[in-house]
């Protein structure tokens, strides 16, 4: 399978009646990653987009050779996906905040060699933009980020069952004592409320504005305050 092929996933009628569970947890492995980059591209296309300055198909590539890696901040390792017959139907990746230093380099390098060097270097002065907006998280924080469903699956509790495994079975926080934060856009009130009802809190009245940042890529920065409840 390449990053171009369709993915075909369980329809609404196989679902019914579907019930959590029904999904197996684990690591993202390499071989996740063909699945894995469509998904994560759908669910952020407005920030690789900008970020990347490419083409869906483009970035798609691009996502599947970093997923496929074992370090990076794209790695398999940081992710864990839900499953049904053994297919990531949703994932989450979790980033140790003591670690996110040492993904810098290796994006870059990872970039230069899918993009070559002048291309690059676009990339990186619109990714130093973005970080303005969605900063790197600190020593003392857990950032979860690519979180995605599937479409045919959204609205069914599944990535709340995701979170709610991994708070259980201890893969969050990444170091005990961390704060779990997220980003979402602005303008995404439905994951807005989905993490309002995991128990995540805005962690200011109003969005964070950064100089530079195009308005659709405005980002609001949540913290973990509660115990997670279901969809």
């Amino acid at each position: 399978m390449n990053a171009h092929d369709v993915i075909v996933y369980p329809t609404a009628s196989s679902l019914q009646p579907f019930h959590s569970s029904q999904l197996r947890y684990r690591q993202a492995s390499a071989g996740d990653a063909t699945v894995l980059a469509q998904l994560i591209y759908a669910a952020g296309e407005a920030e690789f987009a900008y970020f990347l300055g490419a083409d869906s198909q483009t970035c798609i590539a691009f996502l599947q050779e970093a997923l496929e890696e074992p370090l990076g901040h794209f790695s398999w390792h940081h992710h864990q996906v839900a499953t049904l017959a053994d297919q990531p139907v949703a994932v989450m990746s979790i980033q140790d905040g003591r670690g996110s230093l040492l993904n810098g380099p290796y994006l870059a390098a990872q970039l230069t060699r899918h993009f070559g060097w002048r291309q690059t270097g676009a990339i990186l002065r619109r990714g130093l933009v973005l970080q303005r907006e969605i900063p790197s998280p600190a020593r003392d924080q857990t950032l979860i980020a690519h979180c995605a469903t599937v479409p045919e699956m959204r609205g069914l509790g599944v990535f709340s069952a995701l979170f709610s495994h991994a708070m259980t079975c201890g893969q969050l926080p990444a170091r005990k004592g961390q704060d779990i934060i997220l980003d979402v856009l602005a303008s995404n009130t439905q994951a807005f409320a989905l993490y309002r009802r995991l128990g995540f809190v805005q962690m200011s009245t109003h969005p964070f504005v950064a100089a530079g940042v195009p308005e659709h890529l405005f980002a609001k920065r949540m913290r973990f305050r509660a115990t997670p409840r279901s969809c």
